[in-house]
């Protein structure tokens, strides 16, 4: 009887260890099921080619219907000379496309996945009025200039819209106001369409079709390229690698002198790492991510917040000071654009020699000791704008650099 009761307490436990073990992977399998569907937000989500074919898609059967359109959508939807070939980035709804139009590599972008997914304009809903006739354009221009004072903090004249006016009104006008409007809640697309013309250091939008744009596509730097930024054939044309990088740094000083002092406002770089950044042949600097960059205005507004001490004060790359007694960030920052790509692009390039350069160690000390100066005018636990001199300090050394690299030359 007892082996009996034994046997029995034994197939008892055997079969609640088996259940027990049943439910623990259960368990484990359901939580894995969770935890893929509820992605963490820090993980890019997936950038595939059938879902970034299906937007385009669905794109097209809006620009079809007439619900939205644009001077790339013939190209894209009809013609097919706009021809989408890879996913380059997507998260958080943000599209980034690499496409060929008519031969040319080009990026299709948007802030949103979908057309809908964009505040539609209440103007176009409300307004019971016939195509091309009686819409109300002064009460659109003043919407669009609204929208253009919150994102960036400008107040801009009619005059200045042109770049964003989709011209007079006829067919299919309702279809480009508001892909206009969907255009405009997009900041980058309003800095670059804004800066068309007026700097050869940002990209040029090269048209739209709804709420997408495209630009030129430019290999983007990467922080693994012992260069930072790919140089191709440059490496073996008139001075090699150290020419090149001299060539960038002193297109940067430019980019930064240009930034600062030829808008109406300076122009806050936010976010400056390789990636941020592209070189053309003739080694000129563009930004081609401008997402983190803003004007005077938009720059106070960010910066002057709450605050129990300075290190609530820095946004990315742009510092502030806390002011404990009123605990509230100063809205002037405190470090500026030259000073941060000192510290995270010419350090890189400038804190050891440039081996077997031809340029002489007196002149390669120099340009370290400079690029140090610039990064950390008092040291890194006291950030602080670097003296104005320097600028130029850099640019003569960089200039001689260059000089240096040239007279070598067999």
């Amino acid at each position: 009887m007892a082996r009996v009761a034994g046997a029995r307490g034994r197939a008892r436990w055997g079969r609640r260890a088996l259940l027990a073990a049943a439910a623990w992977t259960a368990g484990w399998v359901l939580a894995a099921a969770l935890l893929l569907r509820a992605r963490p937000p820090g993980l890019p989500e997936r950038c595939s080619d059938q879902r970034s074919r299906r937007i385009l898609a669905a794109l097209c059967r809006d620009y079809q219907g007439g619900v939205l359109t644009g001077d790339l959508c013939e190209d894209l939807c009809v013609a097919g000379e706009l021809v989408y070939e890879r996913c380059l980035y997507y998260e958080r709804g943000k599209k980034v496309l690499q496409a060929d139009w008519r031969g040319r590599p080009v990026i299709l972008k948007s802030k949103k996945e979908a057309f809908s997914s964009f505040q539609p304009l209440s103007l176009l809903e409300e307004a019971a009025v016939e195509e091309g006739h009686g819409f109300p354009e002064a009460e659109l221009l003043l919407l669009v200039a609204g929208e253009v004072k919150s994102a960036l903090g400008l107040e801009l004249a009619n005059s200045s819209l042109g770049p964003l006016w989709p011209g007079q009104g006829g067919p299919g006008w309702h279809g480009q106001v508001a892909s206009l409007w969907a255009l405009v809640q997009q900041e980058e697309f309003l800095y670059l369409s804004l800066l068309h013309g007026l700097s050869h250091h940002v990209l040029p939008v090269l048209g739209s079709c709804g709420h997408f744009y495209a630009v030129e596509l430019l290999a983007a730097g990467s922080p693994h390229l012992h260069t930072l930024f790919p140089l191709g054939k440059a490496v073996g044309a008139r001075g090699g690698q150290a020419w090149a990088v001299g060539s960038i740094a002193l297109s940067f000083l430019d980019m930064v002198r240009h930034f600062d002092h030829d808008f109406s406002h300076c122009l806050h770089l936010c976010d400056v790492k390789p990636e941020n950044f592209a070189i053309r042949s003739d080694f000129t600097v563009v930004a081609i991510d401008v997402d983190m960059a803003f004007f005077e205005p938009k720059m106070r507004e960010i910066l002057e917040q709450n605050c129990t001490g300075d290190e609530d004060c820095n946004f990315f790359d742009c510092f502030s000071k806390c002011d404990l007694r009123a605990n509230k960030c100063g809205a002037q920052r405190v470090n500026s654009n030259l000073q941060v790509i000192c510290d995270k692009i010419f350090r890189h390039w400038f804190s050891s020699p440039l081996e077997g350069s031809g340029i002489s160690f007196q002149q390669q000390r120099q340009l370290q000791e400079a690029v140090q100066e610039c990064a950390d005018p008092r040291g890194p636990a006291v950030p602080r704008r670097a003296a104005p001199g320097i600028f130029w300090k850099l640019r003569s050394l960089l200039q001689t650099t260059l000089r240096e690299l040239q007279a070598a030359e067999p």
